[in-house]
């Protein structure tokens, strides 16, 4: 049996839909994570969303059945890992496969790459 731990914030470019299952867990719409997992939705298309236009959003709505309360939370949490990417609050692995004498570099590299890739999201028309 294993257990499930929940996904690094700053990868949830890179989330599986698993992933994406366990962090609806966290903020409480767990009862969408089985509709979110027959949909695909994974990290790419949770970044995805905020270019989304307003027929998508309708139509991802319905598909989902998600109740617009629940959407607003979804959005706003997404909001708060991207903010926290920006402000490098969050922490940064190391992959598995990286070794640790790399660890310094690897880190520093990776989070000014995820840094810059939430700052072009956000000024992406």
């Amino acid at each position: 049996m294993t257990k499930e731990y929940p996904p690094e914030p700053l990868d949830f470019f890179i989330w599986t839909v698993e992933d994406v299952g366990m962090w609806l867990e966290e903020i409480n719409l767990g009862s969408y994570r089985q509709i979110f997992k027959e949909n695909g939705v994974n990290g790419e298309y949770l970044e995805g969303m905020s270019m989304f236009t307003t027929e998508q959003i309708l139509r991802f709505i319905r598909r989902c059945h998600m109740k617009w309360g629940d959407f607003i939370t979804l959005c706003k949490e997404l909001r708060r890992i991207k903010v926290a990417c920006l402000k490098g609050e969050q922490k940064v692995r190391r992959p598995w496969w990286a070794p640790s004498c790399l660890s310094i570099f690897f880190v520093k590299v990776a989070k000014r790459n995820r840094q810059s890739r939430v700052v072009s999201l956000k000024l992406e028309p």
